[in-house]
């Protein structure tokens, strides 16, 4: 790994990715993931990507306004423009690169219907699209010459220097320093600030860190999406029963085996996400039950199978055979649409810093992320970023190198931390906030955040992760609380 590049990329999601492709040959670039280049939360995006595709029976108003009704109409509107009017084009462009969509007998898309959707406009890959999509991507990543692509490499700083940044990392046990004229945060969720979530175990935040610490804008952090229906069981890390699955037809049920949604909102299982995660809490309430079904078993097997082969495999591992047996679920946090602040190319308020994906505030999602736009905006701006990049490359002095060193060593970090601070944002922040449990949460976290901050602790992956965690929960709670 060189020192000194014109583009670093943090992350390696569909947001890092596209990124990087749209950056021209003549720029050198490194991408950094902290674990496998393939652990993302894009890769575990099962629906789809939404995107007016055909203008038989859909249209881009259509879109814009199931997006500004599912966000409470808090969106960035120029926003939403942008990504329904350019999504198809990039949904069209990964398709050239490879990615294989289902497709109807004559070699049309097929689309699916998701909650919050007044059209079938979802195009995907069986229920593995954010996989199949990665998968893709990264193969065209690996053939461009000048990107260095790099895992296992964890961030554990960021801070300006003359026309760039210096960025240090975590690299199989050593500390390595990197200089760049251009930084693109694109590390994903927050989702393991929570006891339960669908993110994998890199989803810390550790863009949003970064980016607070050195001063960017960050927006609505305290708009966390909870999905309706994640697998019930034991275990941090939740299986994800897509939305698709309502789309097709699948109906929730009570502990009494009744549906139940006709008394929360008309468009009963096909409801927003936040609506139906409320309604879900709502009804656990009037029955004095947290035991929820999610019931397909009435559609053919066959079409099961073939449709969702993801959900029967991983339900089956876990003894239920979702063409017969009624599927345990509960909500749980899912997805952040809140973040670092961003303008319509991705740019922060730092000066050649850029975030896409789900560490990004873009504002299209506003309240409530309507159901397969996240990928959508994750290709949307970051081909924006790296339009951007290259324009401002062709005039922007070169990132200068400076000697530094520091000191990384210290005490272990005390155990029991993050299994805390999961504790309290489960307890005071988990779909209806307990407003009692924010403001105490909050003290605690805060003094979390201070002791990680000042205390002389070893700078390991663990510590980043640490301090990640108790930045993101201190922004959560604070917004929430002062809301």
């Amino acid at each position: 790994m060189q020192q000194k590049y014109d583009v670093l990329i943090i992350g390696c999601g569909v947001g890092g990715l596209y990124t990087a492709l749209n950056l021209p040959e003549d720029m050198s670039v490194l991408m950094v993931t902290k674990q496998e280049d393939t652990k993302s939360n894009s890769s575990l995006a099962q629906g789809g990507v939404a995107a007016v595709l055909s203008f038989d029976d859909d249209s881009f108003e259509l879109h814009i306004e199931d997006t500004l009704v599912a966000g409470k109409r808090v969106n960035d509107i120029q926003a939403v423009k942008v990504l329904v009017s350019e999504g198809p084009d990039d949904v069209r462009k990964i398709m050239s690169m490879g990615v294989d969509f289902d497709k109807n007998p004559d070699g049309t898309p097929q689309k699916t219907l998701e909650g919050g959707h007044s059209r079938r406009r979802i195009v995907h890959h069986k229920d593995t699209t954010g996989a199949e999509i990665v998968n893709k991507l990264l193969l065209k990543v690996r053939e461009k010459k000048n990107v260095t692509l790099e895992e296992n490499t964890m961030a554990v700083s960021l801070e300006r220097v003359s026309h760039g940044f210096r960025a240090d990392f975590i690299q199989n046990g050593e500390y390595v320093s990197v200089f760049a004229s251009y930084c693109v945060l694109a590390t994903g969720g927050i989702g393991r600030v929570y006891k339960y979530t669908t993110n994998p175990s890199v989803a810390t935040g550790d863009g949003i860190r970064l980016a607070y610490e050195l001063g960017a804008t960050i927006k609505d952090l305290h708009y966390v999406q909870f999905h309706p229906t994640a697998f019930n069981s034991e275990g941090r890390e939740q299986f994800l029963i897509s939305e698709a699955v309502r789309g097709e037809g699948a109906y929730l049920l009570n502990c009494k085996k009744e549906r139940f949604m006709h008394r929360y909102d008309e468009r009963l299982e096909l409801a927003p996400r936040d609506v139906v995660s409320n309604a879900i809490i709502m009804e656990s309430r009037r029955t004095g039950s947290n035991s929820f079904y999610l019931d397909i078993t009435y559609k053919d097997a066959d079409f099961v199978k073939k449709r969702f082969p993801g959900i029967y495999a991983g339900c089956l591992e876990k003894g239920v055979d979702i063409t017969k047996d009624l599927i345990p679920i509960f909500p749980c946090q899912h997805y952040l649409m809140g973040g670092i602040d961003v303008n319509l190319n991705s740019r922060t308020s730092i000066d050649r810093l850029y975030a896409v994906g789900e560490c990004s505030h873009t504002g299209v999602h506003g309240a409530n992320r309507l159901a397969s736009n996240s990928l959508l905006e994750a290709l949307v701006f970051g081909r924006r970023a790296a339009e951007d990049i290259t324009v401002r490359n062709k005039t922007h002095k070169s990132v200068e190198t400076q000697e530094f060193h520091r000191d990384y060593t210290g005490a272990p970090l005390p155990k029991g931390i993050r299994t805390e601070i999961r504790t309290i944002m489960q307890r005071a922040y988990f779909v209806m906030p307990d407003l009692a449990a924010v403001r105490s949460g909050r003290k605690r976290v805060e003094s979390i955040l201070k002791r990680l901050k000042t205390g002389k602790f070893a700078v390991t992956p663990d510590y980043c992760e640490a301090l990640s965690l108790a930045t993101v929960a201190y922004i959560i709670l604070r917004e929430v609380d002062e809301e």
